[in-house]
């Protein structure tokens, strides 16, 4: 019997709630069978989506060490090679400004030139991506994001609601 797509909760636009949400969830510690269990999760969770999502689980170093990467099929709605390059820009902001792209979304009000203005990344700037779906993950003890994780294809808020509560989730399980 399949299951169907479990819709995430609202996402708050708050900068200062997304903040906390993000710094909830922190790992007792952090390895390839936890970001591949938490791959797992997510496209099982996925899986019965509407859209296709890619699920990509990479440390932060660069070029990145790719824990998970996987797709999920929704054929009214196939993933495309655009969805990667989303996954790279999310990732790429999440990197640099050690911060969910929800919430860099939230706090330029999704203005892209706004951003690209402030943080001063001309011809630069469309590496980065202001679009909710990339989450920075967290270990106990240890200074600043160990890894990112990326969903991309749904909604850009229920891509960041998806990861933070599979994130969750997942580290309860621990």
């Amino acid at each position: 019997m399949a299951s169907s797509f479990v819709a995430p909760a609202e996402a708050p636009r708050d900068i200062e709630a997304i903040n906390a949400q993000e710094q909830a969830t922190q790992f007792p510690y952090w390895n390839a069978d936890v970001a591949f269990n938490l791959g797992s999760a997510l496209r099982t969770r996925l899986a019965p989506a509407p859209k296709a999502c890619v699920i990509h689980i990479s440390t932060i170093s660069t070029p990145p060490h790719v824990l998970f990467h996987s797709v999920t099929n929704a054929p009214s709605s196939p993933t495309t090679l655009d969805n990667d390059y989303w996954v790279s820009r999310k990732r790429n902001s999440v990197i640099r400004w050690s911060a969910s792209s929800w919430r860099l979304h939230n706090q330029f009000e999704g203005d892209e030139e706004k951003f690209k203005s402030k943080m001063g990344l001309g011809e630069r700037a469309g590496e980065y991506a202001i679009h909710g779906g990339g989450v920075p993950v967290f270990v106990k003890g240890v200074e600043g994001a160990v890894a990112v994780v990326v969903v991309s294809g749904l909604k850009q808020w229920d891509d960041h609601m998806v990861v933070v509560e599979e994130l969750a989730k997942v580290c309860k399980s621990l």
